[in-house]
């Protein structure tokens, strides 16, 4: 599966999760210990926003503080939902593999930039459905694409604060090893 694919996968499980968000869940904890459901929501929302904006060839600096707080607005999943479109669209663009953004840590291929978000989702996805008590587990496939890029990046992602120590695994699962790498 290629990055843009994985991201697209990753996303359609985390809407999927979305749309499960009962009315009294959105300030429930998650395991994302400063983040209530809404917060998650919004990050990864918000995350999907920049996707677009960033590959039509604008920079941090351009984009500014637009998608800065909360932007769900009122219907939150309305919002993430069309997040994730812009951002599929973005990265499906024609030459959009040829194409690098502007990351805060410098120039990155996009396609590197989709396998980044589409690990982000993959993890959040857990997140998520551990927070709303949906299921929680995750596409074989996506586990297994995001456990071998976690394992190159997990340190990089730990010492910019993404997540915390690994922890045992409690179980052999490919899913678990993942949750384990990632500090869940």
């Amino acid at each position: 599966m290629n990055n843009a694919e994985a991201f697209q996968r990753a996303t359609d499980a985390f809407i999927e999760r979305a749309r499960l968000i009962g009315a009294n869940q959105w300030t429930a904890s998650t395991p994302c210990a400063e983040w209530d459901v809404r917060a998650l929501v919004n990050h990864v929302g918000g995350e999907w926003l920049w996707v677009a904006e960033l590959m039509s060839g604008k920079t941090i600096a351009d984009v500014g503080s637009s998608l800065d707080g909360d932007v769900l607005g009122d219907d939150p999943v309305q919002t993430v939902a069309a997040g994730r479109a812009s951002a599929c669209a973005a990265f499906d663009a024609p030459g959009a593999a040829e194409k690098s953004v502007q990351l805060s840590f410098g120039d990155t291929p996009a396609m590197e930039y989709a396998q980044q978000m589409a690990a982000d989702t993959v993890i959040h996805t857990w997140d998520l459905a551990r927070a709303i008590g949906a299921g929680e587990a995750l596409d074989p496939d996506l586990v297994d694409y995001t456990y071998a890029y976690m394992l190159k990046v997990a340190e990089l992602w730990r010492s910019g604060g993404a997540f915390g120590p690994p922890c045992a695994p409690h179980d052999d699962s490919p899913q678990a090893k993942l949750l384990a790498l990632t500090g869940r």
